[in-house]
């Protein structure tokens, strides 16, 4: 038998940069605990709006299944002494099951090894309505909170304040202590929209039921209502909705009930940079802005109201008078920012901290600026613009518009250089040196923005490492894995042949600080590469494939990913399973005796067997073959050669015992082995594959 499940907490407005994560870790935690008490159901459906979280749960089982417990004692000649009598072991287990001790006799059993004192119990499922309580309640108390508030007298904390609570079982009604409000049947609806509290008479009509009081429950339902208006409002003014998904989450967070309308504003706001009017729209009202077919700006704005207004110019107006005076800040701060220099602004940045032993930013963009100029022959880039760039980096961190909106930074510091007469390669360089700012965004494409790019980021990494701040657990106040994946991204990316070793001994260099840990640089370098490890498992590279190269210890992240690639690809070849194994072989044999006792000249003359010369001459051969290839990282056409010492491996093998009672001839045979693993070390460590068939 089983019945549908719902639970459904009101409280007041909800987070709404948190309210789909928080829907979604109460639903999973409902149906684990469920699970947990092998609860069966056919389908869990999260809903979530500003002032509710629910979760139905469909054909849940009424009952626990039983269950039978079998509990093993002390072997029987543990239990019993050799008079037959019970020992205490036998005691304590007939105490701990509730038995009586002179029935023990009966009960043993054989656990496949020995005879044990053994009792098996069948014990009744319990009704599930009776854990309902416990698994709502638990499911709560773990959802991720990082400032619970309290309310009233109440020592009950949550999000926010909880007003009301709904569980029901079928189509009975569960009254259960939920943060202080006994649950019932009775939601509530829309604020405006609805009066009264509106019955939940079954599990089944909860989404019918609160859509007929105005509020859609549904989370993804809102969202698509949501951009489908926000588009058909664009194109009924011959426009393009642009939608930020992140503003799209948010927007459908703050509305129980949608309703998308068009405003506009004065067409004279246009001359302020489009960035600032978008981020004051997005980030003040929540507004999504509209473009052309040239993705122009244009003066229109589109909101969500939460409430079907009879008059919805009336809405429409009340919004183009709050987004006025925003707009009118915005043209001030940029007019008012345009009347100072980039260059005058720079003085400012000496009072502004950057970490207490590493200076101000004033003193970053002095090292930044030396280290772009280092980096610029590397990527292609003008050294004097690399070192203008980074002079001129942080300058707009101190203009009013990037004071309001942080999100402008580098984007304003762009306008400001072109306002100033800097050179275009500076500017844009000002604006790509964040990028990329997340997973998947765009990385410079200029020379000299990759170089300041580099530079900033190698220069926070080396110096946070060199006062001993660097990232653990979870902790990342620098975003330094971040600033490393980007690292990689622009070099490999880009196509840049650059050695991150003398990059970071340059940044090193600009410190120069009094006290620096020994290894530091090393301690940078390993970090920054083992990022890769991350970056190569999200294109389904095995870790076995880049510990092959890691274990190089190369700092050429270009090189290294050119390696990654052609042992990815040669691991799926037929001859990679044998060679592998050949050379964890050979390397186990070569471990043992000591690999650095171990001659560096094959003996010719002492070979015994046609099938160590074979060897000796394929490796010979292979050594001047793949030389150029290994200069122009063909790696992929030195495995593919390599491949070709599959048989002659197995035949030296199959016809040689390596461990010669003749020391001249071992030792010999040893240094044929460190000159067969010294070619495949042209590439990669291969012994560290493991390949499936």
């Amino acid at each position: 038998m089983s019945k549908d499940f719902l639970v459904e907490i009101g409280t007041e407005e909800l987070p709404p940069k948190v309210l789909r994560q928080l829907s979604e870790t109460f639903a999973n935690g409902i149906a684990q605990r469920l699970k947990d008490q092998q609860l069966s159901f056919s389908q869990m459906t999260a809903y979530a709006a500003p002032r509710r979280l629910a979760v139905l749960i469909t054909d849940l089982d009424e009952q626990t299944p039983d269950q039978d417990i079998v509990s093993w004692g002390p072997p029987l000649k543990v239990a019993f002494d050799a008079a037959g009598q019970p020992t205490k072991a036998a005691e304590a287990f007939a105490r701990k099951n509730g038995l009586e001790v002179g029935s023990l006799a009966e009960l043993v059993d054989n656990d496949g090894q020995q005879d044990k004192l053994c009792v098996r119990q069948s014990v009744a499922g319990s009704s599930t309505e009776t854990l309902l309580g416990e698994t709502i309640n638990q499911s709560l108390a773990a959802l991720p909170i990082p400032k619970p508030m309290r309310w009233g007298r109440s020592r009950q904390e949550f999000v926010r304040p909880v007003q009301w609570a709904v569980v029901l079982f079928g189509n009975h009604t569960v009254a259960i202590d939920i943060l202080g409000v006994t649950s019932g049947n009775q939601s509530r609806g829309h604020r405006f929209h609805s009066s009264g509290d509106i019955e939940i008479t079954s599990p089944a009509n909860y989404r019918d039921a609160l859509y007929d009081a105005f509020v859609m429950v549904d989370f993804a339902e809102r969202r698509e209502l949501i951009r489908r208006g926000v588009v058909a409002a664009a194109e009924m003014a011959n426009g393009q909705a642009v939608i930020d998904e992140n503003l799209l989450e948010e927007v459908t967070s703050l509305n129980e009930w949608p309703v998308p309308l068009m405003g506009r504003f004065e067409e004279h706001f246009l001359a302020v940079p489009a960035e600032a009017l978008v981020s004051s729209m997005a980030q003040h009202q929540k507004y999504f802005h509209v473009v052309d077919g040239n993705n122009q700006l244009l003066p229109l704005f589109i909101t969500v109201a939460n409430i079907a207004s009879s008059d919805p110019q009336q809405v429409i107006s009340g919004n183009e008078r709050v987004i006025r005076p925003r707009l009118a800040d915005a043209a001030f701060f940029y007019k008012t920012d345009l009347k100072t220099t980039l260059e005058a602004r720079r003085e400012s940045l000496r009072n502004i901290v950057f970490q207490s032993k590493l200076g101000t930013i004033y003193d970053k963009t002095v090292r930044v600026s030396e280290l772009a100029k280092i980096l610029a022959p590397l990527v292609g880039a003008d050294v004097a613009l690399a070192g203008r760039a980074g002079e001129l980096c942080k300058s707009d961190l101190v203009t009013e518009m990037v004071g309001e909106f942080d999100d402008l930074q580098g984007v304003m510091g762009r306008y400001y250089a072109l306002n100033d007469g800097e050179d275009p390669v500076v500017a844009e360089a000002l604006l790509e040196q964040y990028l990329p700012r997340f997973a998947g965004d765009a990385i410079p494409a200029s020379s000299t923005g990759a170089a300041l790019a580099l530079a900033d980021r190698l220069d926070t990494l080396v110096g946070i490492f060199s006062i001993g701040q660097q990232p653990s657990g979870s902790r990342d106040p620098f975003a330094l894995r971040r600033a490393s994946l980007g690292i990689l991204r622009i070099i490999i990316e880009r196509n840049i042949d650059i050695d991150l070793k003398l990059a970071i001994a340059g940044a090193a260099q600009q410190l120069a600080l009094k006290e620096t840990p020994d290894g530091n640089n090393e301690q940078v370098l390993t970090y920054v590469i083992e990022r890769l490890k991350a970056w190569y498992r999200d294109e389904k590279i095995t870790p076995e494939v880049f510990a092959s190269v890691a274990v190089m210890g190369l700092s050429n992240p270009l090189d290294i990913d050119a390696r990654v690639k052609a042992v990815d690809e040669f691991s799926r070849a037929p001859e990679a399973v044998a060679l592998a194994s050949a050379n964890k072989r050979v390397l186990n044999i070569l471990v043992k005796q000591g690999e650095s006792s171990v001659a560096d000249k094959v003996d010719h003359s002492l070979f015994e067997d046609p099938a160590e010369t074979q060897l000796a001459a394929d490796i010979n051969r292979l050594s001047l073959l793949i030389a150029p290839l290994v200069e122009q990282r063909d790696y992929m056409g030195v495995l593919a050669a390599l491949a070709t010492l599959r048989e002659p491996v197995d035949n030296f093998f199959d016809a040689v015992l390596v461990m010669a009672d003749n020391l001249e001839v071992r030792a010999n045979r040893l240094a044929l082995l460190q000159s067969l693993r010294q070619l495949f070390l042209n590439v990669a460590d291969i012994s560290h594959l493991v390949v499936s068939k």
